[in-house]
């Protein structure tokens, strides 16, 4: 490894470490010339299939665009990076685990759909609508039917509910 201040190749490793996701090992090292510190990190590389596009294109599988699609449906919402993480690394092994060599890009689009809807239905929607290209409310209401109809068992407890109209005049807590 290059020294990034003073590019001589001689450097040594002084600490490495699991990053808090677990996804990389963080080296912490030292220039033999400049003594300069710095640090890298190492990652796997994913086995991922070719991605078919609706439009019939291929292109290679890119994981930032799975996570920017995804933290973009959860901007403002209440899930803990944790859990996105989490729901992130399954999606990923569900990729790299496709037994095809290439994989539509619907199906990956319905795989992030689900785990969205495990995190935060809110997000579900939003995403989901981008995703299905809805043009109108009806598809909205549909959606939110199909989430009402399915039952309400797992919604999370630190949001408020697609589907339960507050009374008017009641606040929602209390």
């Amino acid at each position: 490894m290059w020294c990034p201040l003073c590019n001589h190749d001689e450097t040594r490793v002084v600490d490495s470490r699991l990053t808090r996701d677990g996804m990389q090992i963080r080296r912490r090292r030292e220039c033999m010339k400049c003594n300069n510190r710095f640090n890298t990190f190492e990652a796997p590389e994913l086995k991922a299939p070719r991605i078919i596009k609706s439009d019939g294109g291929r292109e290679v599988f890119s994981e930032e665009k799975l996570r920017k699609g995804m933290l973009r449906a959860l901007e403002k919402r209440p899930v803990e990076t944790r859990e996105v993480e989490r729901a992130i690394r399954r999606l990923l092994r569900e990729i790299s685990g496709a037994e095809e060599a290439e994989i539509p890009s619907t199906l990956i689009g319905e795989w992030v759909m689900r785990e969205l809807r495990s995190l935060d239905q809110v997000a579900y929607v939003r995403f989901a609508s981008v995703y299905r290209r809805f043009e109108d409310l009806q598809a909205f209401r549909e959606l939110i039917e199909t989430l009402e109809r399915e039952g309400a068992s797992a919604l999370d407890t630190r949001q408020f509910s697609l589907l339960d109209a507050p009374t008017p005049g009641k606040r929602r807590d209390g």
